[in-house]
């Protein structure tokens, strides 16, 4: 897929039914659970819940640190991730549905036609899981090389023999690297993130020489390149973490990610182990940084205050759903879900005669909810804002809406 029909057509990373479940089927616990969204370039996309709800398993099942139980993503248009679980489910429901049935049944064709399309689907998905990457490899290497051949016309001399040297070194980077590398993750704890025994320039070049990097003044260059981006000095390189405070490890993790030049960010709440007066530090930072390098961010938090000055879009999950999703300001200013509601009471204010007269709502989901006669779906309420919910559900929470 050529960048200039992605640009037109594609998010940059499209979730479609990501599913992560952990332990056996008889007692398994579902962390995500039929998650669906998408992320466009240059935008921060926030996922925002308490402890527990997933998000965390979310981005790492993107980045693939887990093998994803059902669902795909799809990373500039190609799948990266891909769980066959949905499929094999469904395979075994039709199974039994079969033997029901006559051999004249036309329902019986019907069924095996489904069936036969589902083993076709998991055939797929396991060599995009596998194999997908070896594919983008030799479009890269396609690039590459019709770039050299363009680029050597009417060249000569050292100029010539430089641009050799590079279009070698290209191409041999873009035999060991993978696609999932431009995708690249922040890690919420800055001490256990980053390698006590390593200095920082080995933690920060570590990427480069994993991909085959061999040039010592280049890996250089790039490290302390990658320091003064997030604010350190070249001086810092050659210690080690212990010497330094949280928000400037922070910064080290920042600058691990960055040197492999990825074009998204997955921030998993990279400021709620930090003092609050190195919060707006780092997200000013990252901010930065979304300018300057074109990044994406999908942002991972569960303090709203915070989210609602960094993100465009934000995503809501509870218990392994997503349950609301819309822009900053259309959430803050028309909460829908009950879920949401109790967060955004849960926001402590500055101001104390305020605060002492703040209604903190509760969320019971036994209670806000009767799903005996319909299964909730994600729903749209108005254009660009998304609700889990039932028919009757939505029908009421569009009454509520239009009223307020």
């Amino acid at each position: 897929m050529s960048e200039e029909k992605f640009s037109q057509e594609e998010p940059l990373l499209r979730v479609e039914h990501l599913s992560m479940y952990f332990g056996h089927r008889s007692a398994e616990k579902k962390a995500v659970n039929d998650v669906s969204f998408d992320i466009n370039k240059g935008e921060v996309f926030s996922l925002v819940g308490e402890s527990g709800c997933g998000k965390t398993t979310t981005g790492r099942t993107i980045i693939r640190l887990y093998d994803a139980t059902s669902g795909s993503v799809y990373f500039k248009g190609r799948r990266i991730v891909a769980g066959t679980r949905s499929y094999t489910d469904e395979i075994k429901a039709l199974n039994q549905k079969k033997k029901g049935l006559s051999e004249t049944s036309p329902e019986l064709k019907k069924i095996e036609d489904r069936i036969d399309e589902l083993k076709e689907e998991i055939r797929k998905a396991k060599f995009d899981h596998k194999k997908g990457n070896a594919e983008w490899v030799k479009e890269e290497l396609k690039r590459i090389d019709a770039e050299y051949q363009e680029a050597k016309k009417g060249v000569s001399g050292k100029e010539a023999l430089a641009l050799q040297r590079k279009y070698h070194r290209d191409r041999k980077l873009a035999k060991r690297s993978k696609l999932v590398t431009k995708i690249q993750m922040i890690y919420q704890d800055p001490v256990a993130s980053l390698d006590p025994r390593m200095t920082v320039r080995e933690i920060i070049a570590e990427g480069l020489k994993i991909q085959g990097v061999r040039d010592k003044k280049y890996i250089e260059e790039q490290v302390l390149q990658m320091l003064d981006t997030v604010g350190l000095v070249s001086e810092h390189a050659g210690r080690y973490p212990h010497e330094f405070s949280g928000g400037q490890r922070q910064r080290i993790g920042i600058a691990r990610s960055i040197i492999m030049k990825p074009e998204l960010i997955i921030a998993d709440e990279p400021i709620s182990a930090l003092d609050v007066s190195i919060r707006a530090q780092v997200i000013n930072l990252l901010h930065e940084l979304c300018s300057t390098m074109g990044l994406t961010i999908l942002f991972i938090a569960h303090d709203l205050s915070v989210v609602k000055y960094v993100s465009d879009r934000i995503g809501v999950m509870y218990f392994g759903n997503l349950v609301e999703m819309a822009s900053s300001d259309e959430l803050f200013a028309h909460p829908t879900h009950p879920y949401t509601k109790s967060l955004l009471s849960a926001i402590p204010l500055p101001d104390p005669d305020t605060e002492k007269d703040r209604i903190r709502i509760r969320y019971n989901p036994l209670v806000d909810h009767e799903y005996d006669e319909e299964e909730p779906t994600f729903k749209e309420l108005v254009p660009g804002h998304w609700v889990r919910c039932t028919t009757k559900e939505l029908a009421k929470y569009k009454e509520e809406y239009d009223k307020a």
